[in-house]
């Protein structure tokens, strides 16, 4: 299970960004250094560690369960008992002992994906009130320098030399983890506000930098979530604490700079912990915007932030089963609700009462064959994300409504996003496409005329896409749906009916949809002879809310049976042969555990990544961090015996057999706060005594990071290189 915070802006981006920086690590990190455990042999052969059983009764209103491996949990944020590192430690030992012949092919693999980085390079600057902002990646640092530079909206002033705002790399010396959270400069330009995480856990630090002499400022504020916003006069800044043993969002506060932090002011404390809190300001930087959210309703605060310690009012109170989402721009509110809306549709609401439905002017209607995903409101118009046949797209339209156009795309299978966009007066929009073959290509559209402007192709250093060939194809469910599956392949190593080796990854839930991305570490794969597939199964919003709908709740099993759907449909169709691979993250990671459980002789091999496989004990369980937030996506077993039987039918640590299984590679982070470390680790345990095959399978565990991995750029590439040695070698590939 994913279980992140999309509205706590954590869970943004698609399943194939998450598992690339979710897959646990292989690299030369403490935990490959240290000899934590002896690895006992048998034959020669490295013998798996076993766990110890302890039965524990895990109670419910609606029936007793006994887990016997429950005492791996700890609960402590610093440290955990020594029985549990012992075991953990074993864990990595062996999985190093078997991974050992694999290392040279490893080695190989990185350096081939670590050769196509351009390492000294930088993001296209964005304007933004009197500057352009930008990050720079220095040849062979792990992490970013945050730059900016004076100048207009239609270019920078080249005789200003550019700032550095923020040294990422000088933060993180003598960290093992480094992630900045957010970041956000006073409107006057002269403070820097930014949150950091130094564990993997996303709990983080609060800092402040006077921008004018460089220096970092005393405030410090622990215990916080990523989001920050500055008042209109740069002296007060608006934060969310976190729950620090939920980790969910907390109250909002408000910090007047140079203040004691225990002066801060409570600005708005939500009761409710089934919604996240989430922050920003709005397009026309007028109001703070506090927004309350969950599956099925949410809030609209706002606080003006002339008047930074104002009450704040609701913009848009909540009402069951509906979701009204508002922003500020050019003296109106942008609205994209559901009400009445299944899809969404987008409607500008006056500013003085908002509430006033009856005044609402309809812009973009509904529409059955496309979701509008976001809206972003600029004061010359609006870019609108849609999501069409499982891809995403940009429309661009006037305030008054009516069609506009669809930025083009050249490809079937293809996602378009919105990139920055910081500045609401810009008369440009500033998109990003890309596709299974085309590197993410950064463009500017003139909202007047359409016109496209490149502004850059991310370098592939030795790629060349003319070599490679996508397409999207679409799967029959056995209740009749259409599930769409994305293909990506080199021409030369790969061709239909020829029993090639596949890769297929799918997600399938919180209605985040798997979006036909560039992936550059798939070129390894596919240069060996792969053909690359993403499922878009029901669970995602791929194909509108419906699809979401379609597998969430009571329907959660469609998304097992789609992806279990399409896999018989490539191999019936002749794209590939047995040697099947699946991989799947977090909530992908309990769709690869129910799949195993359902139907894993269908697969040669699985990577089952910061997997949630112990959906029911989590469930059950209010302590344990975003349980209660996430009710309304799987159930509440607590409440409903419907909820509790349905879940406990699906739940992959709860229907382990003794039975064959696939090869498998399951991963997790010791400081994870999504997934905490137990669920996978239990699975290996109880999944390891029960099986009754002699395929490989091996638990990494991650010990300096969390739910996203390692955070170094080319940490990221050994992470990587773990799954697709694992892969080859299953696929008796040795180079």
């Amino acid at each position: 299970m994913m279980r992140t915070n999309a509205f706590a802006r954590v869970r943004s981006g698609s399943a194939l960004l998450m598992l690339a920086t979710a897959l646990a690590g292989c690299g030369s990190g403490p935990e490959r250094a240290a000899p934590a455990a002896a690895v006992s042999t048998a034959n020669g052969v490295p013998t798996p560690p076993v766990a110890k059983q302890e039965p524990y009764l895990v109670k419910s209103p609606f029936g007793d369960r006994t887990d016997e491996y429950y005492w791996v949990r700890d609960d402590d944020a610093s440290n955990k008992r020594d029985d549990v590192m012992d075991y953990l430690r074993a864990e990595v030992a062996y999985t190093d002992a078997m991974m050992a012949r694999l290392r040279p092919l490893e080695e190989t693999l990185v350096k081939e994906m670590r050769a196509r980085i351009k390492e000294d390079d930088s993001t296209v600057p964005a304007y933004d009130r009197g500057y352009w902002y930008w990050q720079r990646f220095d040849q062979g640092a792990e992490y970013p320098t945050y730059l900016r530079q004076r100048g207009t909206a239609a270019a920078q002033d080249e005789t200003a030399a550019p700032e550095v705002i923020l040294d990422v790399p000088a933060l993180a010396t003598g960290e093992d983890y480094m992630r900045i959270g957010d970041t956000a400069v006073s409107p006057d330009g002269h403070m820097l506000a930014w949150s950091q995480d130094v564990t993997g856990r996303r709990i983080h630090s609060l800092r402040f930098k006077d921008l004018r002499t460089g220096t970092v400022l005393p405030d410090r504020i622990e215990g916080v979530l990523e989001s920050v916003e500055w008042s209109a006069d740069g002296r007060t800044v608006f934060y969310i604490k976190q729950d620090p043993v939920l980790l969910q969002s907390g109250p909002v506060y408000r910090h007047v700079m140079g203040t004691p932090v225990a002066q801060d002011v409570l600005v708005h404390d939500e009761p409710d912990k089934t919604l996240f809190t989430t922050i920003g300001a709005s397009r026309s930087h007028k109001y703070l915007l506090i927004e309350m959210e969950g599956y099925d309703t949410n809030e609209l605060r706002a606080v003006p932030l002339e008047q930074a310690d104002a009450p704040a009012t609701v913009v848009l109170a909540r009402r069951p089963n509906v979701r009204n989402y508002a922003d500020h721009c050019a003296g109106r509110w942008l609205v994209r609700t559901n009400d009445g809306a299944r899809n969404f549709r987008l409607a500008v609401a006056p500013e003085q009462n908002p509430e006033d439905r009856a005044a609402w002017l309809p812009i973009l209607p509904h529409r059955t064959d496309a979701a509008v995903d976001q809206a972003l409101a600029f004061d010359g118009g609006i870019a609108v994300l849609e999501r069409v046949e499982a891809n995403a797209r940009i429309r661009i339209m006037p305030w008054s409504g009516g069609d506009g156009f669809v930025v083009p795309a050249d490809e079937t299978a293809f996602s378009m996003g919105l990139g920055e966009n910081l500045d609401a007066a810009n008369g440009s929009v500033r998109i990003g496409y890309t596709s299974m073959i085309t590197p993410r290509t950064t463009m500017d559209v003139d909202m007047a005329t359409g016109k496209r402007t490149v502004r850059k192709v991310q370098p592939v250093i030795g790629y060349d896409r003319a070599l490679y060939a996508t397409a999207r194809v679409w799967a029959p469910s056995r209740d009749g749906k259409r599930i769409p599956v994305s293909l990506s392949w080199r021409k030369s190593a790969w061709k239909k009916f020829d029993r090639s080796p596949v890769r297929i990854e799918g997600y399938g839930a919180y209605g985040i949809p798997t979006d036909a991305e560039f992936d550059m570490g798939a070129i390894n794969l596919m240069d060996r002879g792969f053909l690359i597939a993403a499922a878009h199964v029901r669970g995602g919003a791929d194909m509108g809310q419906d699809w979401y709908e379609d597998g969430r709740l009571m329907h959660k099993r469609n998304t097992f049976n789609d992806f279990v759907d399409a896999t018989d449909f490539l191999r019936k169709d002749g794209f590939c042969g047995d040697r099947v691979f699946a991989t799947g993250g977090s909530a992908g990671g309990l769709l690869m555990g129910a799949v195993a459980n359902q139907a894993g002789d269908r697969y040669k091999g699985t990577a089952l990544h910061v997997p949630f496989v112990d959906a029911m004990t989590t469930m059950l369980d209010e302590t344990i961090p975003l349980t209660t937030n996430e009710w309304t996506q799987w159930g509440n077993p607590k409440e409903s015996k419907a909820a509790y039987d349905y879940i406990l039918s699906y739940s992959p640590y709860d229907n382990l057999a003794a039975k064959a299984y696939p090869a498998m590679l399951v991963t997790t982070g010791l400081w994870d706060s999504q997934v905490q470390y137990y669920e996978p680790t239990k699975y290996v345990a109880r999944l390891r005594r029960l099986r009754t095959d002699g395929n490989p399978f091996l638990l990494h565990v991650n010990m300096e990071a969390g739910h996203g991995g390692k955070s170094g750029r080319f940490e990221r590439l050994q992470q990587a290189a773990l799954e697709q040695a694992f892969f080859l070698d299953l696929a008796g590939i040795d180079r």
